[in-house]
């Protein structure tokens, strides 16, 4: 255990986002999402939510500035509806620390590429429906003592 990490962050996790440079992308994904088909570098949070992870991952996480929305989440599939509890409740565990960015909805198989191009992926125990989301890493501000 570190000071200041929450302990939902694993040892994985935080190598993975001090690795992250600007522009890299992380994915939180659902417990159904295909990450270990998608992608190679895959980090498990089984039974953590991505509200859990999004609250312990935004203080050490700066979002990028450089784009129109550094969230990404997946649009529902034709015929098929969002809960729009799960996007606010992502706004909600990330506004506690920063402003928060508009969230962009993007088509499922547009998603699924953005997952493939990522850093990594992380398979949570998210089980909301389209409870993906994507973050865009930007420049963390140094700090002087």
């Amino acid at each position: 255990m570190l000071k200041g990490i929450h302990p939902s962050i694993s040892p994985d996790l935080l190598k993975i986002l001090a690795e992250m440079g600007h522009g890299d992308e992380i994915v939180l994904a659902d417990a159904h999402f295909p990450a270990h088909q998608l992608h190679q570098k895959v980090i498990r949070s089984d039974g953590v939510s991505i509200v859990t992870l999004l609250s312990a991952i935004t203080p050490l996480f700066a979002f990028d500035d450089y784009v129109d929305s550094p969230l990404t989440m997946m649009q529902a599939v034709s015929g098929d509806y969002l809960d729009p509890l799960v996007e606010q409740s992502y706004q909600q565990s990330i506004g506690h620390y920063i402003d928060v960015p508009t969230i962009h909805r993007i088509e499922r198989f547009e998603f699924y590429q953005r997952a493939k191009e990522a850093y990594a992926i992380v398979m949570t125990g998210e089980t909301a429906k389209y409870g993906n989301i994507i973050l865009k890493k930007g420049v963390t501000p140094i700090v002087e003592n």
